[in-house]
């Protein structure tokens, strides 16, 4: 008969142990997605440096399965070298695998192809838990040798996420537990919920040790605890994420460790949500939805303990006295600040106008109706929509069910645009006629939290001139890769800097006199800029520059600025004191 390895941590009468000897928690929630892969070693060391003896991270379902079969383990995408880097830092891993994460990443981590066509998320739908199957079948193999009791240092790891408060679909957490137990995952199961009792009672799963999310609530955790598990915080906020058009949220070093003491004083275990937060690179960034879209800046530096670059601050400093009495030996050194480009300015050359940019993409696909981004196999970015069209005179355009902004032009002419639901209406010229109209629509991240995760992108209900449809649709898809193309210069569209740099180094980037544009760096798309704020600096990590000459790519849908900066501080915006939802 095989044996069956044993968990290095069980918890009993309220006590977590690890390889039997009792034992705290004291983590922090470090992201590898959203990180560069040269950085990870860095970021590590830091949070070991804070106190903490383990580093939770997510596993972004949708990071590695971009098209439906392909699994990428490589490069950027390689968690186990970001696993086996932390356990030789001299950290426990607390893996959090999806198949969903919220986490303010593009679709909560789902593919967007497997909600493009599966209705029922995150429940025992049969075509949901054939996909996360196959995807478990790839994914574990990279985990289940990392295990403590395999000699690694994954020690926990999480049974879906703040269920609780989305469903209650028993069968799909069994069906999650099983799995992963069925694939060799022999090390301590837990789920996450908020710190109601509704939300427990249904993100809860035999054989999972429950713990809480909260920004304060230790007094609700403790009195929903059951008797036998431990109390424990997987995510404590100490800071919060920010939504373009909103104010930069913040808290407080004194009210982050006043909520982390309380927790520890009563004999809990936590990990700080972020400790270093990082970039939401790409188009990675998701959205929240509360009657309308609230879309996620690029930032993810969440006023974390650990910056966007690597730098720490107040809040760092609290929490390496608050867990330095919890080890027997003393802490390691803080590493130094992280260097720096000093300020620099570079003139933008236009180069293109959109409308260059959209036609210079080939047709892919024509239809009666407008079609949505997920039956265009388009992930996320820019779809732009053509059809010739006639209209009567003192005519109104009108797009139904829009998701989420739309560029419209008339024969090259730009009428405006539409944000979110349709419920503006553009006028078309008053003498009626016949023309091309082109809607250029932009998603502004998927939605990763609620009942609205999994929704569309696109044109998903047409498009009205005055009452009636227009028909015979022409499709183009912006590619995510650094455009160049050829044309006249407008208002919008592409324009190009080059920066000379001695030695490469982090960088915050910024572009005055911009409205809302895409940033490549040597072709590596760092992220978006939007005049509404609060985010003003883009993070540009030091391992994507060259020594000499370095290219700035910028897709301007609104507004070309004339120059890009390297400012030598990042700029969030203006700030408040949030503590979290």
């Amino acid at each position: 008969m095989t044996s069956i390895a044993a968990p290095s941590l069980t918890w009993r009468d309220g006590q977590i142990l690890r390889d039997g000897q009792s034992h705290r928690i004291l983590s922090g929630a470090v992201h590898y997605f959203r990180i560069h892969p040269d950085q990870w070693e860095d970021r590590l060391r830091r949070l070991a440096a804070m106190g903490a003896n383990t580093v939770d991270t997510y596993v972004a379902w949708n990071f590695h399965e971009r098209v439906e079969g392909s699994y990428d383990f490589e490069g950027w995408r390689d968690v186990a070298r970001f696993i086996r880097i932390a356990g030789d830092v001299g950290l426990d891993v607390f893996v959090r695998p999806s198949p969903y994460i919220c986490a303010e990443w593009s679709n909560g981590g789902i593919p967007f192809w497997l909600s493009g066509r599966v209705r029922a998320l995150r429940t025992s739908d049969a075509g949901f838990l054939a996909a996360v199957d196959a995807w478990y079948d790839a994914l574990i193999p990279q985990l289940e040798p990392l295990q403590a009791a395999h000699g690694g240092p994954i020690r926990l790891i999480q049974v879906e996420n703040e269920y609780g408060s989305f469903g209650s679909d028993a069968a799909y957490l069994e069906h999650l537990r099983d799995g992963l137990r069925s694939r060799g995952v022999v090390e301590m199961l837990t789920t996450a919920d908020g710190t109601l009792p509704d939300m427990v009672r249904n993100g809860s799963v035999d054989g999972a040790m429950g713990t809480f999310t909260f920004g304060t609530g230790v007094q609700d955790a403790v009195a929903l605890r059951r008797d036998d598990h431990h109390l424990m915080c997987s995510e404590l906020w100490g800071g919060w994420f920010d939504h373009w058009g909103e104010q930069h949220h913040v808290r407080s070093a004194e009210s982050m460790i006043g909520t982390v003491q309380e927790l520890l004083d009563e004999g809990g275990s936590v990990s700080i949500y972020m400790a270093h937060g990082g970039t939401n690179f790409g188009l990675w960034a998701g959205a929240n939805h509360d009657g309308i879209i609230q879309p996620t800046i690029t930032s993810y530096d969440s006023d974390a303990p650990i910056g966007e670059d690597g730098t720490v601050n107040d809040k760092f400093h609290a929490l390496r006295a608050a867990f330095a009495p919890f080890h027997s030996a003393p802490l390691p050194p803080v590493p130094d600040a992280p260097k720096r480009q000093p300020a620099a300015s570079a003139e933008l050359t236009p180069g293109a106008s959109l409308l260059d940019v959209v036609r210079a993409q080939p047709v892919v696909a024509t239809a009666p109706m407008p079609l949505s981004f997920e039956e265009l196999g388009a992930e996320d970015g820019i779809v732009a929509y053509e059809a010739s069209v006639t209209y009567p005179a003192d005519a109104t355009l009108r797009v139904l069910d829009l998701h989420d902004r739309a560029t419209v032009f008339l024969d090259g002419e730009r009428l405006g645009t539409i944000e979110h639901d349709g419920s503006q209406e553009l006028a078309l010229p008053v003498e009626g006629g016949s023309a091309v109209l082109t809607i250029v629509v932009e998603s502004l991240g998927r939605i990763n939290y609620g009942a609205h995760t999994g929704q569309h992108k696109g044109i998903l209900g047409g498009v009205l001139i005055g009452r009636r449809y227009a028909h015979g649709w022409e499709h183009r898809i912006v590619p995510q890769s650094a455009p160049v193309v050829d044309g006249a210069a407008g208002v919008d569209g592409v324009a190009t800097a080059t920066l000379d740099v001695a030695e490469p180094a982090d960088a915050w980037l910024a572009f005055p006199g911009g409205a809302k544009g895409m940033v490549w760096l040597n072709g590596f798309l760092l992220g978006k800029y939007w005049e509404r704020g609060p985010q003003v600096t883009l993070y540009a990590p030091g391992p994507l520059w060259r020594e000499g000459r370095n290219e700035i790519v910028v897709l301007d849908t609104d507004r070309l600025g004339s120059t890009v900066e390297i400012r030598e501080q990042p700029d969030f915006g203006a700030s408040e004191e949030f503590i979290g939802a």
